[in-house]
């Protein structure tokens, strides 16, 4: 068999106001994996990470995904893949994204790129669909394969686009050390959000694509407001008002909730104000006896890759 190590970076989804439709690739953390891929049939998945991760194949987001992908490729191949790194479930910074996205480039690799990264990004939200309800979204699969910011202008059918990254787009994230699962998140969101509710969201989405296209990180900053999940979702993070209102006194340009939570990303103008935003934040749930890991990067424009 063939083998080969791939690196599938994880992802701030929603970006605030662009729920299920817009997301991006951050730097410097990621799921790390060896996949190999051999005549035969069959599927095989080993865990040699510090994350505990379900030990049934069937439970795991990589099997649907690979399977669509040979499924379309029209051959039989057998695939093994060994996870060395992984991003911790639940963490709101594309965990299941990272897996199915390092996956299917990994395999696609491996035969030989039949695919672009437009299929490969159906292929893997068959993963996203198994922890998500049942619900398809790219927003964290489309950046960790295509990397940089993404916008998923249409479902049916698939249309991404990729936006310009100004220079100076730097983020931080922190991850507090409780889970917040896809389907917690989905599961309290609205069902209907009056017109003016959609009015305000629509704004800040035009903003936000606006900010990125003019290299306007002001405005990419005050558009990341969302009215729509954050007030819905923010009781899973305990004290996240408090905590939104210290990094932007610290120098933030927009805070809200990565994905479904309990990360929260901050975007910021520089390195050195990132990693500021992240001493901040950790300070926070350090206060309320809450771990948190952070992650200060500038935004990506790769998504996984061979390494």
């Amino acid at each position: 068999m063939e083998m080969i190590r791939i690196f599938a970076p994880a992802t701030v989804a929603n970006l605030g106001c662009g729920f299920d439709i817009m997301g991006m690739a951050i730097d410097g953390v990621g799921d790390v994996m060896e996949v190999s891929v051999g005549e035969g049939t069959g599927l095989a998945i080993k865990n040699s990470s510090d994350v505990a991760l379900p030990d049934d194949v069937e439970g795991n987001v990589m099997t649907p995904a690979v399977r669509a992908l040979l499924s379309a490729y029209g051959q039989n191949k057998r695939v093994e893949i060994n996870i060395l790194k992984k991003i911790r479930p639940g963490s709101g910074i594309g965990s299941s994204a990272a897996s199915s996205a390092g996956a299917v480039v990994g395999v696609n690799e491996l035969l030989g790129r039949p695919f672009g990264a437009v299929r490969l990004v159906e292929f893997a939200m068959e993963g996203e669909s198994l922890i998500g309800g049942g619900a398809h979204h790219a927003d964290n699969v489309a950046p960790a394969i295509m990397g940089g910011v993404v916008l998923i202008r249409g479902y049916s059918p698939l249309d991404i686009i990729q936006l310009p990254i100004p220079d100076n787009f730097y983020t931080a994230v922190v991850h507090p050390h409780i889970t917040v699962t896809t389907c917690e998140g989905r599961g309290v969101l609205p069902r209907e959000i009056p017109l003016q509710t959609a009015i305000t969201q629509w704004g800040n989405v035009g903003g936000l694509v606006g900010g990125l296209a003019l290299g306007d990180m002001a405005l990419v900053g005050r558009s990341v407001r969302d009215v729509v999940a954050e007030p819905a979702r923010k009781h899973f993070i305990p004290g996240y008002d408090e905590l939104k209102h210290r990094a932007l006194a610290a120098g933030a340009l927009g805070v809200n909730i990565a994905g479904s939570g309990p990360a929260v990303f901050a975007v910021v103008d520089s390195m050195e104000g990132a990693n500021e935003l992240c001493e901040v934040m950790k300070a926070h749930f350090m206060a309320l006896g809450i771990e948190a890991d952070v992650y200060p990067s500038k935004i990506s424009g790769q998504g996984a890759r061979v390494v």
